[in-house]
C-alpha cells in the first residue's frame, strides 16, 4: 500500500472542495471526496435502515492497514481508539509506581494528563524545554513523552537524539504524532509507543485514533477498556466468559464509531496514494513561501506560527481562517493549499 504512489499532488488536489482559504489543519483536516462520499452513503443507508451495522465494520481494519503501511509498522502492533489521550491512557496506568516521565514545556494535554493523572501512585512528570529534553534524560527518566511535532508553534522535536538518549538509559518513548503523520515522513517502529489522532494531518472524521505499539510494551500494558471488539472473533460469541482477547494489539481495542471510521478509511487510502514525501515537499514549499514572505527564514514545518499584530482580525475580514495559539498567528498548509492560498494569506496580512 505504501509503495502505490500513483496520483500526483496537483491531480489529488481537485479531491477536495474548501470554499475559503483554509489555513487550519494544524485544528482539523479538510476531507477528501472519497471519504466523504463514503461517509454520506454509509449514513444515508443507516437513515434508511438499508444495511446492518456489520457492513461498517470492516473500514476500521482497512484503516488499521493503511496507518500501518504509513508508519513502518506491522497492523498486528496498530491499536485503533477514538483520542490519543484514551490510547495514551493505558500507557499511564501501565508505568510502575513512583515513575519519573520527561517532558517538553508547553505539551499538549492528551499526552501528558495521562501521566499526570497517576500522581497519587508518586508518578512524577517534570519539563524542561523542547531542545533540552534529549540532553535531559537521564538514569532517572522511565519514560519520555513528547510530539513529533508541537500543537502550538509546529517546532519538530529532536526524535532521533530523544529515542537515542532514552535507548541509552533504559527509558520509554512515547510519541503523540497527531500534527507530523499525514505530511511528515515518519516511522513509528523506532519509539515504543507512537499515538495519533486522525482528524487533523489524516483529514478524517473525528473520533479515530491509531496507536503504533511495540510488542514488548504490549506484554506490560493492562486492556483496561476491553471488550467484544477487544475479543479474537469480534463477530463470534459476544456472550459469557472466560476472557479471550485477539492476540495482537487489537486486545487494545475499544468498539469503534462506526461512520467516522468508514470516512477515516479512505482518507488514509488517498494519502498513501499520493506518498507522504510528496505531500512532504509540498506542504514545506508553502509554508516556507509563506514565511518568505513575512520575512522569516525557512523552516522544517508545515506549521508557521509567528508574532504578526492583527493577523486574526485581518484573516477574518479576508475569510481566511488559521488560528491564533499561545498568542502567536498559526498557519498550516496541507495538500489543498496552493500558491493562491499563500498569496492571498500575506496579501491579508499586507
Amino acid at each position: 500500500m505504501s509503495g502505490i504512489r500513483d496520483l500526483p499532488v496537483a491531480a489529488a488536489q481537485a479531491l477536495w472542495r474548501p470554499e475559503t482559504t483554509y489555513l487550519n489543519t494544524a485544528s482539523f483536516g479538510l476531507p477528501p471526496e472519497p471519504a466523504w462520499d463514503a461517509l454520506q452513503s454509509a449514513l444515508a443507508d443507516w437513515r434508511g435502515g438499508r444495511t446492518s451495522w456489520e457492513g461498517w465494520t470492516p473500514a476500521t481494519e482497512a484503516a488499521r492497514a493503511q496507518f500501518a503501511a504509513m508508519t513502518a509498522a506491522d497492523a498486528r502492533d496498530v491499536v485503533i481508539g477514538a483520542n490519543v489521550s484514551g490510547l495514551v491512557g493505558l500507557l499511564g496506568a501501565a508505568v510502575p509506581d513512583g515513575t519519573r516521565v520527561l517532558a517538553a514545556e508547553n505539551e499538549f494535554t492528551s499526552l501528558i494528563f495521562p501521566f499526570l493523572a497517576q500522581e497519587a501512585r508518586g508518578v512524577e512528570v517534570a519539563f524542561v524545554p523542547l531542545d533540552k529534553l534529549a540532553e535531559a534524560v537521564d538514569a532517572s527518566t522511565g519514560v519520555v513523552a513528547v510530539s513529533a511535532v508541537q500543537s502550538s508553534s509546529g517546532t519538530l522535536a529532536a526524535l532521533e537524539d530523544i529515542a537515542q538518549a532514552a535507548r541509552h538509559h533504559g527509558a520509554l518513548t512515547v510519541v503523540d504524532a497527531t500534527h507530523g503523520i499525514g505530511w511528515l515522513p515518519f516511522d513509528a517502529t523506532r519509539f515504543d509507543a507512537v499515538a495519533c489522532a486522525a482528524y487533523k494531518w489524516l483529514m478524517s472524521p473525528r473520533g479515530t485514533a491509531f496507536m503504533y505499539l511495540d510488542p514488548e510494551l504490549a506484554d506490560r500494558v493492562v486492556p483496561h477498556s476491553a471488550g467484544w471488539f477487544a475479543a479474537e472473533d469480534i463477530l463470534g460469541t459476544n456472550f459469557g466468559g472466560p476472557l479471550r482477547l485477539a492476540g495482537s494489539a487489537r486486545r487494545f481495542d475499544t468498539s469503534p464509531a462506526w461512520f467516522s471510521w468508514v470516512g477515516t478509511a479512505p482518507a488514509l487510502e488517498l494519502i498513501n496514494r499520493i506518498g507522504v514525501d510528496a505531500i512532504h515537499e509540498h506542504d514545506l514549499r508553502l509554508a516556507n513561501r509563506f514565511r518568505e514572505g513575512l520575512g522569516l527564514p525557512p523552516g522544517d514545518s508545515a506549521i508557521v506560527t509567528a508574532d504578526v499584530p492583527g493577523a486574526a482580525e485581518a484573516f477574518e475580514r479576508a475569510g481566511i481562517l488559521a488560528s491564533v495559539r499561545l498568542g502567536r498567528l498559526r498557519a498550516s498548509f496541507h495538500v489543498y493549499n496552493t500558491d493562491a492560498d499563500v498569496d492571498a494569506a500575506l496579501d491579508a496580512l499586507a
